[in-house]
Parts: C-alpha cells; structure tokens; sequence
C-alpha cells in the first residue's frame, strides 16, 4: 500500500524543479506519465554524468515514472492531452509563464476539462508580479534572493551552494503544495492551482541573514562556516588537516566542550561565559580552539565530542558519505535496473512512512517507452491512430 497509490499524475515538466516534485509523489506512489519532447525528450537526458552512454542525473530524477512523447505545439496533441486530464489528478509544469496558455493547456483551460485538477508550476518569479515571464535559472535565483550574499568565505566573494538548492527546494516545496491540494481537494471538493516561485522559496529561507537585516536594517555578509549567534559553531582542522564541524548551541554544551578540551577555566571565562559572550569575541575564541584542535588528528577528536554528546561531525566527501553505514540502514542508496542504464544506484527518498512507505518504483524510463501503452490502454486509440500520429509527428 503506497500512500498516493491510485494518484494519477500528468507531469509537463522538465530538467529539475518539476521533475524533482513528481519524483516525490512516484516515490509516494503516484503514477507519473511524463510528457517528452519526441526525438530529444527532456534537456537533461544529455546533463552528465553519464552511465552506458545515459544521463544518471535523468535518471536519479525521473525513476518510477512512465514516458510519452507528446509535441504539445501539434494541434492534434490538444485531443491527447484533454483526454489525458480527464483522467489525470495532478498536472506539472515548469515552464515560463504563459506558455502552457499559449498552447491552450494553461490552468484555466485544463479546469474547463476537469475542475478538479491540481494544477501546479514552478517558475523562476511565479505566473503572477511584474518579473512573472523573466527567465531564471537555479544561480540566478541563488543571487537575486540574497543568498549568495550571505554564503561563502568571511570578506570573501558572494559563493553560490554546491547543490542547484533553489531548484531543489522549489521541487520540494511543489510537491508539498501539490499534497496539500489533493487533501483540500478530499476535504472540500476543489481543484486549484499551486504557483510556486523559486525567487519565493529562495527567500523562505533566510531565516537568519534576512531577520538580522529585519531586525537592524543591516545587511549581514559571508562570515564562513560560523552561526551569527551561537558559538562556537565552525569548521576546524585537526592535526592530520581533516576538516571538522562541532556545533555549540548552548551554554550546557559549553561546558561538556570545555571539559573534553580539559580546559574547565573556559567555561566561567568572562570573554566566553554565555553564548552572547562568546558570540561577540568569537575571533578570539577561534583562535583558542584553532590552536587545540592542532594538537590531535580529527578522529580523535571527534571520537572524544561523541562520547560527551556534543555535537560534531567529520566533513565528509562523497565517498565518505556513500560508505555511511546510517544511509545503508535507512536505504538512501538504492539499487534499480534498466536495459539503457543496466544496474545503477540511485538517491533513495528521504521521508520515511512507517504504514505507507515511500520507494523507488523503478529506473527511470527511455524516451516514449510508454506511448503506445498510454494511448492505447489508457485512451482507447487503435493501432491505426496511433501509427497516423506518429507518421504526422505528434508522438
């Protein structure tokens, strides 16, 4: 039993932020019938890296899901894709703007077919505001929403995050969206639109840098590795030179520290008694511990900060991370098979159910694996229908 088993969900969407969402609900358990370009499919089945000649960034994205190819902008796909919505819970897109209302499949089109659909979209600034139909892109997003101005080096440049973050938390926050839709849908009987913009998740976020401005008028900059307002909480190096992340939230945990460090006259030290202290003559504290930190590798220390419960961590490459005997336990890496990618591992979910789980439901799948299937067992369409749409490419 999956806990949107019997969702049907048509999903437009490509590359990223929207496929990142319609993976949530495959893995929930959703059918997921994405709609692809014919001959080229999505953009990012050519982003590496790549495993037999196929992209495992496609694949990781868009497992569990069926593919048709469908060329939106043929008016003999209109028919498809109404009889498609017809049956369909959910629509996805990720397109700019007014593009799916160009091609007569925008929200107030699609509800005319079925008023109860959940429609929902991500975009770079969202359908509605003045940069509604300006392009964006995951740095772009990371720039304008202050971001990367808060990210980086101390006096360093601003520094973009490793991950593309902004297409993943709108990905996230559009399948989260979309869930509570179907439950208002259940509750209320209403279909409705779910705009999410990525300029918008981007400043849901800034919890701290955009209260700091909020509450002083001041604009923070990088400060590294380090809290604004607990201390210490940074990166250090032990005497191998591996990097380390320890985290002191609390005066209690300063004490434990204290103690590990076997440097008890710290904790009522009038520089560094309360966190606020400690806080404000941090470069001071910094160099006190850059100092202690030296005369240990980073696996003792760490194994000492364990066993005083306080909260610490090796910096981890991806290696490392993959070798983590607590991902193993709780099957964030998961083995599936195809004839394109043969046997891959790919990024399992990470919300766990204890009733409904939530599991990869298969590879990914080649480009219009599936057409022929949606048509035909979905829609009704003869072997003869099918084989026109074809020769007029429309599929």
């Amino acid at each position: 039993m999956k806990i949107l088993q019997g969702i049907k969900v048509l999903d437009f969407s490509r590359v990223l932020a929207g496929p990142y969402a319609t993976m949530i609900l495959a893995d929930y358990g959703a059918e997921v019938t994405k709609v692809e370009i014919p001959g080229t499919g999505d953009d990012s089945r050519a982003f590496g890296p790549f495993l037999n000649g196929h992209s495992l960034y496609f694949a990781n994205v868009n497992r569990g899901k069926k593919s048709m190819t469908l060329n939106l902008k043929s008016p003999a796909a209109r028919e498809i894709v109404e009889k498609l919505v017809r049956q369909a819970d959910v629509v996805v897109e990720n397109f700019r703007p007014e593009t799916m209302e160009k091609l007569g499949q925008g929200y107030d089109d699609l509800k005319k077919i079925n008023e109860k659909i959940i429609y929902g979209c991500s975009s770079g600034f969202g359908h509605t505001g003045v940069w509604s139909k300006k392009p964006a892109y995951d740095p772009v997003i990371q720039a304008i929403s202050g971001f990367m101005s808060v990210t980086g080096p101390e006096h360093g440049e601003p520094t973009k995050a490793g991950p593309s973050i902004m297409d993943l938390l709108s990905g996230i926050l559009l399948a989260k969206g979309i869930l509570a839709a179907l439950y208002a849908r259940d509750r209320f009987g209403i279909g409705q639109k779910v705009d999410v913009s990525m300029l918008d998740c981007g400043v849901s976020i800034l919890e701290g840098a955009m209260l700091i401005y909020l509450a002083s008028g001041q604009s923070p900059s990088p400060i590294g590795n380090r809290h604004p307002s607990a201390t210490p909480v940074d990166a250090f190096q032990g005497s191998d030179g591996r990097h380390f992340v320890i985290s002191i939230g609390n005066d209690h945990l300063w004490a434990a520290f204290c103690t590990v460090l076997k440097h008890e006259e710290l904790i009522a030290d009038g520089r560094f008694a309360t966190n606020e202290l400690r806080t404000a003559n941090q470069k001071q504290l910094k160099t006190i511990l850059t100092g202690q930190f030296a005369i240990r590798p980073t696996a003792e220390w760490l194994e000492l900060l364990d066993q005083a419960g306080i909260p610490c961590a090796p910096v981890n490459n991806m290696a490392d991370v993959y070798q983590l005997k607590e991902l193993k336990e709780r099957n964030m890496f998961v083995e599936v098979e195809n004839e394109e990618y043969g046997k891959h591992t790919l990024i399992g979910p990470a919300v766990k159910f204890s009733e409904t789980p939530a599991a990869i439901q298969g590879a990914a799948p080649p480009l219009g694996r599936h057409t022929f299937e949606v048509l035909k067992e979905q829609l009704g369409y003869t072997d003869e229908q099918i084989a026109q749409l074809a020769a007029d490419k429309v599929i």
